[in-house]
């Protein structure tokens, strides 16, 4: 402790020990102790000498620091000074110290000399190689790496601050390795992406800074940090945090976005699909004060533009591009940058990105382009924002850069917009123009033709882009008249080009504008390519071929080698698209004219001179025009490209004699008739093949038809072998019996006409059989009657004994009559149950024995029809309907007859129920009515027996068989009726 006080404290007497020597006993007291007191007090020592003593530290520490780390993870305290102290030897980031001046002051800077300027650089050099080789031994064991992922997890803060400014110092040293380990790491991009739900913002804003560097240039990582959800807590904070009226914290958000989603299309499919491309309008909802934006407002806002640049980027993949800006149109966030684009007091270079921005939102997007020129700013009267825009890039006042960006709004604006295009031109044209209001032909022509250089270049360029790829504004800006001067007839705007371009020459003997000469060529090149109508114009003026071939020929300055080549160019576009309508110019004279005044050698020569320009493959790299001053605008992208195309053909075009021009010209007459004959026959080929898909269709359809009647006429035979087999089983069942199945069949072929008339017979009898009963019913309360009367009657005298002994024996004689007589008719009644029990039988057999013989008859004869039709179906498949229609009618006919079959069975069953009731209850009424016969013989021979012991008369017996004879004699003649 005394050593430590010595080193911390007031220094004792007698000699000093050195920084290293210090260093050296520290380091020996962190590696032999074994308090953890006497360990942290070390390290903090160590930490206090880290910054004076850094390569001391750096060379002897390190080694006992990690130790620190692995062994002494419980005590938060040790650990904090540890990192504390690696941060110390490892950042590169020196705290400014102002210096005093001689003045005393803090602002000396400008007084030191140029040594001392030159020290310091040499010095921080040193720092900051020093930084790397501690961090290259630091990372060599990726161990370490790895042991300060896991010290961030601790949420202490002496822990986890320090930890996070030591990793984003081995970041900044050493990116690519430390991004290696950190990738390969268990949860190590998720471990720092905790960072950011970190509830101290010291720690949650240095994780920001963290992330920003590892994300730069590694796009693994950039997709792992996207995927754990970082865009949805970056514009999280950013709300949080007043979107571009926020600090220096929303700027760290968005530059970490940029890392993000620049340069990684996985990303930016990931940002559009999370529809977090809505989330960005309320970035732009700036209000009407625009006056006194903060540094850090421009700042956020300038970032804020970018990241809406890079989802539309025009290098990008084009689906992913229109996807983007149909986003931003549909959320409104492209109406919030044109609100912006028409607001004043925005800065100047707010203002100029905003215009880039809408250039790209635009670009390619008809629906965007659509709604850009349908906006107007807020003026008296209002004016459509291409003009006032046109108005900035055409005034010579405005800054270059903004007018850049205007060029690069409108080109966008044009750029696969062909009715913009129209439009545009359609400003030009006399029946479109109003003479009250600026339009913005007029303004392009007055760009033209304007004093200044660059207004010449940037209009020229501009109408070029309205003639791009379009043959029909080509041929209707021909029709353009301008009023050169009073008294003077109008002349064409191709006329006043070229006379413009001729001046202009004239005058750069005394140190012209090469500018506005390249951008007339550029836009007349642009014009007449692919043109014939509009080269046949610019050949029709005598003096344009004359004064290009003299510009071609001379030996000019290194300024007017472009020009030359430009000129060049323009002469080749009017050999190459000559339709040798005029006489004196046609292709051949064309091309002799330039190997007697030039030579082939050195028109080629000199139309070589455009791509070897110095700025032409700067041009030609992306669509915005970026140039540092305005003498570098020479070039556009998109006549780049032009350029590219038509070189070759025209070199082509003038090496060919005029004997190859006449078999070039044969070739493709041949050609064309090739092309015709060929055109012919892929016309025959497409209708031959439309047939043959016709053809297939059809072939498909009955091959679908054909198999769904295979199955119809497979069910059918099914079918048919059913009936067939029910048909053998009924007749093996009546094939015992020949002569009954005979007699069974002729009855079953007039069952239907038989049938109801056994059923009348059978009611008849039973209506009979019912009258029948009344009578006895009749004759028995007859015979109650007698009863009760005898019961009732006075005594019969003396002599009337005899008599009533004759009664008696009447009444004993038609007792024994009346029993025979229900003896009979019972009889009667079982042989008539007998013979309706033939009946029926008889009926149950004769039906399915009739319909099983039709069926077998029919289904014969059907089998033989289907087997021959099945004969002609392999060969003629058209008959498949019809044979198949047939057979379903006779499927639907067997159905019907067993449907009848079933029908009369069923009836004859409900009858033969009825009459088996009927019977039941006919018996049971003749066993009651025996039951009464037999109680009132009962009664009989007892009131007889009564009679006889009293010794009164009774009735005649001869009476009695008398009526008896009557009735059996009546019974008789009803069989015989019944049996007739």
């Amino acid at each position: 402790m005394n050593f430590l006080r010595g080193v911390m404290g007031g220094q004792p007497a007698g000699p000093q020990p050195s920084g290293a020597e210090t260093i050296q006993k520290l380091c020996d007291r962190v590696a032999s102790s074994t308090l953890l007191e006497d360990r942290r007090d070390a390290v903090r020592a160590l930490k206090s000498l880290s910054k004076k003593y850094r390569l001391e530290v750096g060379t002897q520490a390190m080694g006992h620091l990690v130790n620190i780390l692995q062994a002494d993870r419980s005590d938060s305290e040790i650990i904090g000074y540890a990192l504390e102290t690696l941060y110390n030897m490892i950042s590169n980031d020196e705290e400014e110290e102002p210096e005093e001046s001689e003045d005393g002051d803090s602002s000396g800077l400008g007084k030191r000399n140029s040594k001392s300027v030159m020290l310091e650089e040499n010095s921080q050099k040193q720092a900051d190689d020093l930084g790397v080789q501690f961090t290259e031994i630091f990372i060599k064991e990726q161990e370490n790496v790895t042991l300060l992922l896991s010290l961030l997890e601790e949420f202490d803060f002496h822990v986890r601050w320090p930890g996070v400014k030591l990793l984003t110092a081995l970041l900044k040293n050493q990116c690519a390795q430390v991004q290696g380990v950190i990738l390969v790491s268990p949860m190590g991009v998720s471990r720092l992406m905790d960072l950011l739900a970190d509830s101290r913002e010291v720690i949650r804003n240095d994780g920001l800074l963290l992330l920003q560097q590892l994300t730069k240039g590694n796009a693994a990582i950039q997709k792992i940090v996207a995927f754990e959800n970082a865009f949805e807590r970056l514009l999280d904070i950013i709300t949080e945090e007043g979107n571009s009226d926020g600090g220096i914290v929303v700027e760290d958000c968005l530059l970490l976005l940029l890392n993000l989603l620049r340069n990684n299309s996985s990303n930016q499919n990931f940002f559009k699909e999370g529809s977090y491309i809505q989330r960005m309008k309320p970035w732009f909802e700036v209000g009407d004060d625009n006056s006194g934006w903060s540094a850090q407002k421009v700042t956020n806002l300038h970032l804020m533009l970018q990241l809406v640049r890079v989802m539309v980027c025009p290098v990008n993949s084009p689906g992913a591009t229109s996807s983007c800006q149909k986003a931003m149109y549909q959320c409104g966030l492209l109406q919030q940058l044109c609100t912006i684009l028409m607001a004043t007091g925005v800065p100047a270079d707010i203002l100029t990105e905003t215009i880039n921005t809408v250039s790209e939102v635009i670009r390619g997007s008809q629906v965007n382009q659509d709604y850009f020129a349908s906006v107007n700013a807020p003026s008296n009267p209002p004016r459509p924002a291409i003009v006032v825009l046109l108005m900035s890039m055409v005034n010579e006042r405005q800054p270059f850069v903004l007018r850049c960006a205007v060029l690069y709004c409108f080109q966008c604006f044009l750029y696969k917009n062909q009715k913009g295009q129209g439009e545009i031109v359609a400003t030009l044209l006399p029946s479109t123009i109003d003479a009250n209001s600026i339009s913005a032909g007029q303004l392009l022509c007055g760009g033209l033709f304007s004093a200044d250089s660059l207004s010449n270049w940037c209009a020229a360029v501009a109408l070029a882009h309205a003639l791009q790829d379009n043959l029909t504004q080509k041929e209707q800006l021909l029709r353009v008249q301008l009023a050169t001067s009073l008294g003077n007839p109008p002349v064409s705007l191709l006329q006043q080009c070229t006379n413009i371009l001729s001046q202009g020459d004239k005058i750069s003997r005394r140190g012209s504008k090469v500018q506005t000469r390249v951008g007339l060529l550029m836009l007349l090149c642009t014009w007449i390519s692919n043109c014939p109508i509009a080269v046949t114009h610019f050949l029709h003026n005598q003096a344009n071929i004359p004064f290009l071939t003299a510009q071609i020929s001379e030996n000019l300055g290194e300024d007017e080698r472009l020009v030359q080549g430009l000129c060049a160019l323009l002469v080749g576009i009017c050999i190459y698209y000559n339709d040798n309508s005029l006489e004196n110019y046609t292709k051949e004279k064309l091309k002799q004219l330039v190997e007697k005044r030039i030579g082939k050698e050195n028109f080629v020569e000199k139309l070589g001179f455009i791509t070897k320009h110095e700025l032409y493959s700067r041009a030609a790299q992306k669509p915005q025009p970026t140039f540092s001053s305005p003498e570098q605008m020479l070039f556009d992208h998109e006549f780049t490209k032009l350029v590219k195309e038509l070189e070759g053909v025209i070199t082509k075009a003038v090496h060919k004699s005029s004997e190859e021009e006449k078999k070039e010209e044969e070739v493709k007459k041949t050609l064309e008739q090739h092309d015709s004959i060929v055109t012919q026959y892929k016309e025959l080929i497409r209708e031959q093949d439309t047939q043959l898909n016709e053809l297939k269709e059809q072939v498909s359809s009955l091959k679908t038809e054909n198999e769904q009647m295979q199955a119809t006429i497979t069910h059918q035979l099914s079918q048919i072998q059913q009936h067939k087999d029910q048909y053998n089983v009924l007749k093996l069942k009546l094939g015992k019996d020949s002569a009954q199945q005979l007699s069974a069949q002729a009855e079953g072929a007039q069952v239907n006409g038989l049938q109801s008339e056994e059923l009348t017979g059978l009611r008849e009898e039973v209506e009979e059989l019912r009258k029948q009963h009344a009578e006895l019913q009749v004759q028995l309360r007859e015979k109650d009657a007698l009863i009760d009367k005898l019961r009732s009657g006075p005594a019969p005298p003396v002599e009337g004994i005899a008599t009533s002994s004759e009664n008696n024996a009447e009444l004993l004689k038609e007792l024994e009559t009346l029993r025979s007589k229900v003896q009979s008719q019972t009889a009667e009644i079982g042989q008539l149950q007998a013979e309706r029990r033939d009946l029926l039988k008889k009926a149950m057999v004769s039906v399915p024995t009739a319909a099983g013989s039709t069926d077998g008859a029919g289904d014969s004869g059907k089998i033989a029809e289907l087997e021959s039709r099945l004969v002609a179906l392999m060969g003629e498949t058209e008959k498949l309907k019809e044979e198949a229609k047939s057979s379903l009618e006779s499927r639907a006919g067997l159905e019907r007859q067993l449907a009848e079959a079933n029908s009369t069975v069923a009836i004859l069953q409900t009858e033969k129920a009825k009459l088996q009731q009927e019977v039941a209850d006919s018996k049971k009424e003749q066993d009651d009515l025996l039951m009464l016969l037999a109680d009132q013989d009962q009664k009989i021979q007892t009131l007889k027996s009564k009679l006889k012991d009293l010794g009164e008369p009774i009735e005649d017996e001869d009476d009695l068989d008398t009526r008896d004879q009557f009735d059996e004699d009546e019974d008789e003649e009803d069989d015989e009726d019944d049996e007739n």
